[in-house]
């Protein structure tokens, strides 16, 4: 499953990249908003993204702000989250692959609408490799949350 969910200023583009997953035959949950809300709270958002794909272990998401910064910050507040900023296709392919991102962040603002496509595409497209360095570092981090939480 993937989820989806945008603020006022990603909600746009949110839907655009629900249409293209659909297009895919992806199974696809909208989290929301179903509408454009001035001044909603992306941090809100975030974490119920974050929440949810943590919850359902495999699960994937994409968050969508102005900078993509917001979002991703606040996603990486939740145990278990690890998202990362979108800035190209071959740098979300090495985060899937290297660091098993599951939660895509998308700025609406600053990467045209078709590059952000194709970083979705990388995003859904790349797989984790656990080579044993990688796994290595990834429980590093999930006992470094266990032990603050």
């Amino acid at each position: 499953m993937i989820y989806l969910g945008a603020d006022h200023r990603g909600f746009l583009l949110k839907e655009k990249v629900r249409e293209l997953l659909i297009s895919q035959s992806q199974n696809v949950t909208d989290l929301g908003p179903t509408e454009i809300i001035p001044d909603d709270d992306y941090p809100l958002i975030s974490f119920k993204l974050a929440e949810t794909v943590v919850k359902k272990n495999g699960d994937i998401g994409i968050l969508i702000c102005g900078s993509g910064a917001g979002a991703c910050v606040s996603a990486n507040k939740v145990n278990g989250a690890r998202a990362t900023l979108g800035l190209s296709v071959k740098q979300i392919e090495a985060a899937k692959t290297d660091d098993n991102i599951n939660i895509l962040c998308l700025s609406c603002n600053h990467l045209d609408e078709n590059i952000n496509l194709e970083i979705v595409n990388s995003f859904i497209n790349s797989f984790y490799i656990a080579e044993e360095r990688r796994v290595r570092r990834l429980k590093q981090i999930q006992d470094y949350e266990l032990k603050i939480s």
